[in-house]
């Protein structure tokens, strides 16, 4: 099944009204070699682009309401071998679409998307001899733009080693940014965020996230990431933020040959944090679902073993403590059965953890189990209990090692009927030091997913590369690690992630795609782990009982953990939220929020009238009322409320949560009163 369109309108004019503000940014076609700059505006005419060119340098500029947000920033690269790309260049011709059209998602934090835009194709070409030619396209929606490069095929150009993308970001003030810094050596994204102004930053990975002295919120990050090199963004005084390339091991960034087309370069924009989410810019900047049937993807629930080998109970080696056995599996998959859950992770099944297996990363083999772990038998029972398994296949970032397993690991998979799978990439840099986001590694990942798809198996990355929006494309790209997550709280030397951290994660890390930051850990001071009760200075979960049930709802991910141990359950009224909670969501609605303090999101479960409400809160407690108005007028519900109860804090008791139930209906306004570290999960149920 292919992405359903709904009410397609493609054209090459403008709407007559629009056509009426900016016509004459709208003809479809003209001679540009006159024209020093051209513009493009968003369809409500907010969002104003200016390209042209100065001094023979290629720049371009980005307004909102007339504001300056982006200033005439350079666009080019250098190569190897080569002359600098940018330079010397003129506007040759331009050419301009509208696209306005809806389509569906297979799964989402929305089922329908509207994709809305404004093209501007400018066609440049250098003067001097050497007559090398390349395209930049630029779209423009009311929430943003993207822009991307496009060389065609050319003698002067036919293959190519780029050393540099020269592509600019001038900020036209000081904003405040929060970020995390690109590490030249490891390139992880698996760290705390920082929050500064633009003109401190070092090299930070995007999505950066943004906000302008006059109030505009702003997110660069990237777009459809297929065969390039991932971007970073390296900062300067003066606000200018330069394009940084991952490069390979033998220091080139991108090889390529002509007809070639880079990622898309975006640039979100919102009037308030809370219109930066859902952010769809992305997905709309990347090609259509490539599948023709998606039927066996199906976003779920899952349990696994795998908390219990980061508190210390079991190891993924063989041995007296190994979790991965047949008797731990079968406790798994009762448990999911019972309680509604759709897969069972298991990590450490097959052979190759023994030993350094960070060092390792030959030896691991992707269809050969341990002994103690009958895969066959176990993935047979799992199907007779409704239950599926999940794979997983770390690597260790021994790459070629995968790949050659590749067809056989994922065809033993779909033989067993096994339909997801959690693949792994811990370590800074493959055998033959290519970079963990470098062009070889994107490439190495679309292949994975591209095979994957082909045996009918869907996929959670962990230690991957960032989202860019090819679960468009191939929507069994369904969630991801790519966050310093819920596993830090067990072994962190710092003590775990603060009560901001997720708090920025939404409005970061979260904005381009799902995370798989598995939530749901009920025994909040780790005393299960195999040495008993922890001393006080040890890492712990740093959130209240609620909070963990808040973060189903507010950290979105279609595949979605409780990661406690399963024993943990037991007897806690508060797990029936879990039960509860959907993954795939009709709409969503940000109903108030601050970036680092705290948030409140809405989201109506996927062809369902309930609706679902998260609120999480940084180290302070605070008090928020907060209206129901997106709920529709005129029908009645039952909120089922778990608050934090009376005394809760996040150090000095997480535990108290107090469950209760009211109506409620659209005009009812909620009092959250939430604790420091503290959250409230709300499941609104249609009344019956």
């Amino acid at each position: 099944m292919r992405e359903q369109m709904r009410n397609p309108r493609r054209t090459h004019r403008a709407a007559p009204a629009l056509a009426i503000a900016v016509a004459a940014l709208l003809a479809t076609a003209v001679n540009a070699c006159a024209q020093e700059t051209v513009q493009v505006a968003s369809p409500d005419g907010r969002n104003v682009v200016t390209v042209g060119t100065q001094d023979g340098g290629l720049f371009y500029s980005v307004e909102r309401d007339g504001r300056k947000i982006i200033l005439p920033s350079r666009l080019g690269f250098e190569f190897r071998d080569a002359p600098p790309l940018g330079e010397g260049v003129e506007l040759t011709e331009t050419e301009r679409s509208t696209v306005d059209e809806t389509w569906e998602q297979p799964w989402g934090e929305v089922a329908r998307v509207h994709d809305h835009h404004n093209e501007l194709r400018v066609s440049v070409a250098e003067s001097a001899e050497s007559d090398r030619r390349f395209d930049v396209v630029f779209r423009v929606f009311d929430d943003g733009l993207g822009f991307r490069y496009e060389f065609p095929e050319q003698p002067a150009l036919a293959s190519f080693a780029i050393t540099e993308e020269l592509t600019e970001f001038y900020l036209a003030n000081d904003a405040r940014a929060w970020w995390i810094e690109a590490d030249d050596v490891t390139h992880r994204y698996e760290l705390l965020y920082s929050s500064s102004p633009v003109s401190t930053l070092p090299t930070v990975h995007t999505p950066l996230t943004m906000e302008t002295h006059d109030g505009v919120f702003v997110v660069i990050h990237e777009a459809n990431l297929v065969d390039y090199a991932g971007m970073n963004l390296t900062g300067s005084r003066d606000r200018r933020l330069n394009v940084s390339l991952t490069a390979w091991a033998d220091g080139v960034k991108v090889y390529g040959e002509t007809p070639f087309v880079t990622p898309w370069r975006t640039i979100e924009l919102a009037d308030r944090a809370e219109d930066l989410v859902p952010a769809v810019l992305g997905l709309n900047l990347n090609p259509p679902n490539a599948l023709d049937d998606v039927s066996w993807i199906e976003p779920m629930k899952y349990v696994g073993i795998w908390w219990g080998m980061h508190t210390g109970k079991y190891t993924w080696a063989s041995g007296p403590r190994h979790g991965a056995t047949t008797e731990n599996t079968r406790q798994y998959i009762d448990f999911a059965a019972e309680n509604g859950f759709g897969g069972v992770l298991v990590e450490g099944w097959n052979v190759g953890w023994d030993g350094n297996w960070i060092e390792n990363a030959e030896l691991f083999s992707f269809t050969e189990p341990y002994p103690d772990y009958d895969l066959e038998g176990l993935a047979a029972y799992a199907q007779e209990r409704g239950v599926g398994l999940i794979g997983h296949h770390e690597t260790s970032m021994g790459v070629e090692n995968y790949e050659r397993q590749l067809e056989d690991a994922f065809a033993l998979l779909s033989r067993l009927g096994i339909r997801a799978v959690k693949t792994g990439y811990v370590g800074d840099k493959t055998a033959e030091g290519h970079a963990h986001h470098g062009q070889y590694m994107v490439r190495h990942w679309r292949k994975v997913l591209e095979v994957a798809a082909r045996n009918g198996v869907m996929v959670n990355a962990h230690e991957p590369i960032k989202d860019t929006g090819e679960r468009r494309t191939y929507p069994n790209m369904m969630t991801r690690e790519g966050a310093r997550g819920q596993e830090y709280n067990a072994w962190a030397r710092d003590g775990g992630n603060p009560p901001e951290h997720e708090t920025i994660l939404f409005f970061t890390r979260t904005l381009p795609g799902p995370l798989d930051f598995t939530p749901g850990v009920f025994d909040i001071l780790i005393e299960s782990g195999i040495g008993g009760p922890r001393p006080p200075e040890t890492p712990r979960v740093r959130t209240t009982l609620a909070k963990q049930l808040a973060l189903y709802v507010v950290l979105y991910s279609p595949l979605q953990m409780a990661a406690d141990l399963v024993e943990n359950y037991e007897g806690q009224p508060a797990f029936q939220f879990i039960r509860d909670v959907p993954v795939d969501w009709e709409r969503t609605e940000v109903l108030d929020a601050r970036i680092g303090d705290y948030v409140v999101v809405a989201r109506q479960e996927r062809g369902g009238p309930d609706w679902f409400i998260g609120a999480i809160t940084d180290e302070e407690g605070r008090t928020l009322e907060i209206p129901l108005s997106f709920l529709p007028e005129g029908k009645g519900f039952v909120a089922e409320i778990y608050a934090d109860g009376e005394g809760a804090h996040w150090l000095n008791d997480p535990f108290p949560i107090a469950i209760s139930q009211r109506p409620v209906d659209a005009g009812t306004t909620l009092t959250f009163a939430l604790a420091p570290g503290g959250g409230q999960a709300i499941r609104l149920r249609a009344a019956e």
